[in-house]
């Protein structure tokens, strides 16, 4: 019998990277209760077998929501597109959802289908709001529908966004490097030990679809409608961790101390961290934290601002719980300090 001093969750594909992330952190969390975990691949594995790290004593089951669906909550981990139905029955069912797929994130109809697939529930895309705490977290303590940023645009948009709002943003050159994680679980021909190791590859030129969702975020902090960053990822010998490395030409507007300027911006949040000098993925391993170092280029006249998360914990599913604290009123860093 569940307690009811505690929120009861469902994590629906669990035995991805992040669904198991995901996992770890809510059968940790002192307020949430873990009810399930799901997968349609490794139904009847012990979650702890799969991932022994993590420690979590379930085994993942097929998933029937007549048995897993009397939740108070739920984490989809599923694939773009699979995750959209799931989602809409959830919520048919008087649920709390997290989706970590694309299928909420980006507000554009047309702009989710030339990226993604054709839209299996496009009314409720109005319905979702965007996972970043940083930027709504009054809107995310309202809501049931959360959609979890992806890990580049998390980095990216934090990293950027009090240019955006301080009318910083003429041009924006975005240079992205991940860890192999964020790839998810599903070996490629990319993600090969012979390929990565000792490599640096950049992918997804001109095309990557998490370009769309950075300029949609950061015009909706301030920058100018039509902004289109130049954004390329890499593809680091690094099994988790993110960093960006952004190039910003700045537009008419003037700032005196663009470092205070992000100092203000980020003084209350228990998340990011304005640091002295440019940031590294391992400051951040298995953390929560965005680490953030801002400083200009006399020579060129352009603002060079650098921010790291690990991918899967800020850039998924730790930011996940610290949505999830703030729909159940909960304090936002509650199990994930």
């Amino acid at each position: 019998m569940a307690d009811p001093d505690q929120a009861t969750v469902l994590v629906a594909g669990a035995s991805g990277f992040a669904g198991a992330l995901a996992a770890r952190l809510i059968d940790r969390h002192p307020y949430f209760a873990l009810s399930a975990v799901t997968s349609r691949s490794d139904a009847g594995r012990a979650l702890d077998e799969l991932y022994p790290h993590h420690r979590v004593p379930l085994t993942l089951e097929e998933l029937d929501l007549d048995r897993h669906g009397d939740v108070d909550a739920a984490i989809v981990a599923y694939p773009h597109g699979a995750s959209a139905p799931l989602v809409a029955e959830l919520l048919e069912g008087g649920v709390k959802v997290i989706d970590l797929s694309a299928d909420f994130r980006l507000r554009d109809l047309a702009t989710y289908e030339e990226y993604y697939v054709e839209h299996p529930h496009p009314e409720l895309i109005a319905e979702a709001v965007y996972g970043l705490p940083e930027l709504y977290r009054a809107r995310i303590a309202e809501t049931d529908l959360v959609a979890g940023p992806g890990c580049y645009p998390t980095a990216a948009i934090l990293t950027l966004a009090p240019l955006a709002r301080a009318g910083l943003l003429d041009d924006v050159v975005i240079d992205a490097k991940s860890g192999v994680s964020g790839a998810g679980r599903g070996a490629t021909r990319k993600t090969h030990f012979v390929t990565v190791d000792e490599n640096v590859t950049p992918y997804g030129v001109g095309t990557h679809r998490h370009a769309p969702e950075i300029d949609q975020e950061l015009v909706a902090q301030g920058a100018a409608e039509g902004l289109r960053v130049t954004f390329t990822p890499h593809l680091l010998p690094l099994d988790q961790g993110e960093l960006v490395s952004c190039y910003v030409t700045p537009g008419a507007a003037e700032v005196e101390d663009v470092v205070q300027l992000y100092e203000d911006a980020y003084a209350a949040e228990p998340f990011v961290d304005v640091v002295t000098r440019p940031p590294g993925v391992r400051d951040v391993r298995e953390t929560n934290i965005c680490a953030i170092n801002v400083q200009t280029d006399p020579r060129t006249g352009k603002i060079l601002a650098f921010g790291a998360i690990d991918n899967l914990w800020k850039g998924t599913s730790s930011q996940a719980v610290q949505s999830l604290n703030l729909m159940f009123g909960r304090d936002e860093t509650e199990g994930l300090l």
